[in-house]
């Protein structure tokens, strides 16, 4: 089976896009159709897009009787997920709470909450489906379904799913489920691209903004070329609100080891070789501002170990919690740094194996966060 360059999305946990009425006890969101109905009829509307549902959040109109006290708080609390992973990617486990430092713009802060454990994941697959590269089609076709259905797999049952397809908008092909055989139904979908326009940028902040306010473990696991060719959204404007949404993407760029044969055979120029430069360099800025990874595999023999890493460093992050020393709601960005230091030092601590050997880590986590504005 052969898979598709451009388009696919898995959220895991909540559903994705999924509207609920006052009186309905449950939710669908219906894909956006490409063709008219069996029976002639125009195709339906695209669904714009929807909060999400009530059962992942308080109401927002919930009747509070009178006599009931309510309390307030004003004060801003950042989450920081983080993963310490040695040379090997590997997740490092065991470092106590006193050995992470949080500088916000370079101030020491308090971490508040410590946590650490497995726990189920909202996860979406967002998948590039475009017929851009003709010449590459068969090859990338086979290598994003494969891709797709090898990070399903690496998914525990009670992890939640979601496949979102993006050329010219992205297109919702399941909602979140822990249904495998609706994952399944929906890559099966992915067989003939029908625009050659990829807007990786637009599809990106979409379906970070319909997940920023899921509870929990939470990733886009995006897999693409990283070439955008006509999203409304430029480069800028697409970094600010992904570090505004606070979804971790981690990013599989695909076509590597075709690229580099184009290349080294003489048919790709010098502003394609540019194109695709500077796409690897925008899916890196996304995943490292956002607090994931990015991943760069030539061969398929390397995506197994690639979405083994993702699926380890998702469900293994520390997660720490602070209170900005400055509170101030003035909606600017806030830059974050995570060090392991010794605190009877304040030296950075060295991690050693088993044998007593220096490990070299790394600290993966979102670089910053957009505080919020006081509403007049």
């Amino acid at each position: 089976m052969m898979l598709g360059v451009l388009g696919l999305t898995v959220f895991i946990g909540k559903r994705l896009g999924a509207q609920q009425g006052p009186n309905s006890d449950s939710s669908t969101t219906v894909a956006r159709p490409r063709k008219p109905g069996a029976n002639g009829s125009a195709p339906a509307p695209e669904p714009d897009k929807a909060p999400i549902p009530s059962k992942f959040g308080k109401p927002k109109d919930s009747a509070i009787p009178d006599n009931v006290p309510t309390f307030r708080s004003d004060a801003i609390t950042v989450t920081v997920d983080t993963a310490v992973l040695d040379n090997k990617g590997h997740f490092i486990p065991n470092i106590p709470k006193q050995n992470f430092r949080i500088l916000e713009d370079g101030v020491p802060q308090q971490v508040v909450g410590f946590s650490l454990g497995e726990a189920p994941m909202t996860v979406c697959l967002l998948v590039e489906f475009s017929n851009r590269f003709q010449s590459f089609y068969s090859y990338a076709w086979f290598q994003t379904l494969t891709a797709a259905y090898g990070f399903a797999q690496t998914l525990k049952p009670e992890d939640n799913l979601a496949v979102i397809a993006y050329d010219l908008r992205p297109e919702i092909l399941s909602d979140f489920t822990t249904d495998r055989q609706q994952t399944a139904e929906a890559l099966s979908r992915l067989r003939i691209a029908g625009f050659s326009e990829s807007n990786m940028f637009d599809a990106l902040v979409d379906t970070a903004q319909r997940m920023q306010d899921i509870e929990g473990r939470k990733a886009i696991v995006l897999l693409a070329s990283g070439i955008d060719t006509l999203s409304k959204l430029t480069y800028d404007k697409t970094r600010r609100a992904l570090q505004d949404a606070g979804v971790p993407i981690y990013a599989v760029g695909l076509l590597q080891s075709i690229r580099e044969m184009a290349d080294a055979g003489g048919y790709m120029g010098t502003m394609e070789r540019l194109d695709f430069i500077q796409a690897d360099n925008e899916m890196r800025t996304f995943a490292a501002e956002t607090g994931g990874m990015s991943y760069f595999p030539r061969f398929d023999a390397e995506f197994p170990g690639v979405f083994q890493s993702i699926e380890q460093t998702l469900r293994s992050d520390y997660v720490l919690t602070y209170n900005p020393s400055n509170q101030a709601r003035d909606g600017k960005v806030r830059r974050i740094k995570v060090q392991l230091v010794d605190p009877a030092t304040n030296e950075p601590v060295r991690l050693n194996d088993d044998k007593g050997k220096a490990i070299k880590y790394k600290i993966v986590a979102k670089t910053g966060y957009t505080a919020p504005r006081e509403v007049e």
